[in-house]
């Protein structure tokens, strides 16, 4: 059992961060709005789980402007995927009693 939790991931803890991840590794991207409707998150709770999943390199960010507004658009990056498959695999295992 020890092996198998060694694969449940930290960053993933959240269920907003959960939840970010999770809609970004079956879309090629979301923005912001996007997430925030689909989470049910405040602007200042998605600002900072998107930042902790950014820091560790598991989301990339883009912002800019289109006019005067700001649209900011998130990805999973190649390394987020493969961290989230690999937390998911364990949560599933250990759902197995595996």
């Amino acid at each position: 059992m020890k092996n198998l939790l060694n694969n449940i991931n930290k960053a993933f803890d959240h269920r907003i961060r959960l939840g970010i991840m999770s809609i970004l590794v079956v879309n090629e991207y979301a923005d912001f709005k996007t997430l925030k409707e689909l989470l049910g998150a405040t602007d200042g709770n998605l600002a900072s789980h998107s930042k902790a999943l950014e820091k560790v390199g598991f989301i990339r960010v883009e912002k800019q402007f289109i006019g005067r507004k700001p649209n900011t658009k998130y990805y999973a990056t190649k390394l987020g995927k493969e961290e989230f498959k690999k937390h998911v695999e364990a949560l599933e295992r250990l759902l197995k009693g595996e």
